[in-house]
C-alpha cells in the first residue's frame, strides 16, 4: 500500500488538491502496479503564518 504524504502552505482550493490528489493516485498506479484502492494519499496545511522561508513568515512573503 503505497503512502504520500504532501506538505503545503495553505490556501488551495479543496478542488486543487483534489485533482493533485487524482494525478498522484494515477502515477502511482501506472508506474506501480498497484490498484487505486491501495493508494492512501494525506495532505497536510500549514497556515501561511506557521511556516517561514528566507526568514519571512509566508504571510509576510505574500506582502510583497
Amino acid at each position: 500500500m503505497p503512502e504520500v504524504t504532501i506538505n503545503l502552505a495553505a490556501g488551495r482550493t479543496d478542488e486543487q488538491k483534489k485533482g493533485m490528489m487524482l494525478d498522484i493516485t494515477q502515477a502511482l498506479v501506472k508506474n506501480l502496479g498497484v490498484d487505486a484502492e491501495a493508494v492512501v494519499i494525506q495532505i497536510n496545511e500549514a497556515q501561511l503564518n506557521n511556516k517561514m522561508k528566507g526568514g519571512k513568515t509566508f504571510i509576510e512573503r505574500q506582502k510583497k
